[in-house]
C-alpha cells in the first residue's frame, strides 16, 4: 500500500487498481474510506485508479491538528498527492461530498486538471445546497411499493428534524436512517445492503462533522476560480438521486467554462453499483475524448 507525506507531516495512503492512464479518485461520505468506491463499476479495467484515503480514514494517518479535517485544509492533500505521483496535469474523479473538495481544488489549482468527473456531487463550496423539496422529489419517484413507501416516510421525518435543528444539516434517529437507506440506491439488493452496512466502519464521524464546518467555504471566490479551469468537467447525476437532482447538477456544470451534465438512468447516489457497464463506459468515454 503506497503512502506519501502531505503538507503538515500527516502520512496519507492511497490504493491502486487497474492499469492504464491514472485517475485520481476522491471519496465522499463525508470522510469515508475509499474502499466503498470499489473498482468504480469496472472503470479499473481501462484506468489506473488512484483511490485516496482522506486524512483520518482508511489506511491514512490521523492529523495532529483535528481542525485540518475541514475540507478546505484538505486541498493541500490532493495537491501533495499530485506532486507525489509526478503528474503535471491529472484526471480527477470525486464522489458526493468529495465533490466539494474537488471544486475547492479546481479553484485553487485550475492549471493542474485535465478532465474532471463529479459523480452525484454536493456543491456546498459554490452555495448550491440541495433543498428538502428536491430530496423528497427524488424519493417520491419510488412511491407505490415497499421498502420504498416506508423509506419515504422515514426520510420525511429525517428532513423535518434537520429543518427544525440549528444547522439543518441532518436530523432523524438511526432507525429512520436505516429505513431510508433504500432511497440512496437504484436497487435495494444484497450488494446495496452490504455497501450501506459497510459505512459504519468506513466513515470517520468526528472528521465528517468538521468537514463542512464554519469557514470552510467562500462561494464567490470558488465560483471565480472555477471559471479559470480550462479542462473539461462532467457532472454526472442519477435519475433517482436527490443529491443532487439533475437540474442542480446542470447549475454546477454551468459554473465551468467547459462543463457538461449527464444523467444515469435508474440509478441512485452510488451509480456505479446500479449499472456498472453504463457508468464505466460513460466515464471512460469522457476521459478519453471529452464530453
Amino acid at each position: 500500500m503506497p503512502t506519501f507525506t502531505t503538507y503538515d507531516g500527516t502520512e496519507l495512503a492511497y490504493h491502486l487498481q487497474g492499469e492504464g492512464e491514472p485517475l485520481v479518485c476522491v471519496p465522499g461520505g463525508a470522510m469515508r474510506a475509499s474502499a466503498y468506491l470499489g473498482d468504480l463499476g469496472g472503470l479499473a479495467d481501462g484506468r489506473r485508479l488512484i483511490l485516496l484515503d482522506l486524512r483520518g480514514t482508511g489506511d491514512s494517518g490521523m492529523p495532529a491538528d483535528e481542525s485540518t479535517y475541514r475540507v478546505d485544509h484538505q486541498v493541500g492533500d490532493v495537491e501533495a498527492l499530485r506532486a507525489h505521483l509526478g503528474l503535471e496535469r491529472m484526471d480527477l474523479l470525486a464522489h458526493s461530498a468529495g465533490g466539494n473538495l474537488a471544486q475547492l481544488y479546481a479553484a485553487a489549482h485550475p492549471e493542474r486538471l485535465r478532465r474532471t468527473v463529479l459523480v452525484t456531487p454536493t456543491a456546498w463550496a459554490v452555495d448550491l445546497p440541495v433543498t428538502p423539496e428536491q430530496r423528497m422529489e427524488a424519493a417520491r419517484l419510488r412511491a407505490g411499493s415497499e421498502p420504498y413507501d416506508t423509506a419515504i416516510d422515514a426520510y420525511e421525518r429525517i428532513l423535518a428534524d434537520a429543518g427544525a435543528g440549528a444547522g439543518g444539516g441532518g436530523g432523524g434517529g438511526e432507525a429512520d436512517w436505516d429505513l431510508a437507506a433504500p432511497l440512496f440506491y437504484g436497487r435495494w439488493d444484497a450488494a446495496a445492503r452490504a455497501h450501506c452496512a459497510a459505512n459504519a466502519h468506513q466513515q470517520n464521524e468526528k472528521a465528517a462533522e468538521a468537514y463542512a464546518g464554519p469557514g470552510a467555504f467562500d462561494p464567490p471566490a470558488t465560483r471565480a476560480g472555477l471559471r479559470r479551469v480550462s479542462g473539461e468537467v462532467l457532472v454526472l447525476a442519477a435519475e433517482l438521486d436527490g443529491n443532487p437532482r439533475p437540474v442542480l447538477a446542470a447549475e454546477l456544470a454551468g459554473l465551468f467554462r467547459r462543463g457538461a451534465v449527464d444523467v444515469q438512468p435508474r440509478a441512485g447516489h452510488f451509480p456505479w453499483l446500479d449499472d456498472p457497464g453504463w457508468f464505466s463506459a460513460r466515464v471512460e468515454r469522457f476521459l478519453a475524448s471529452g464530453v
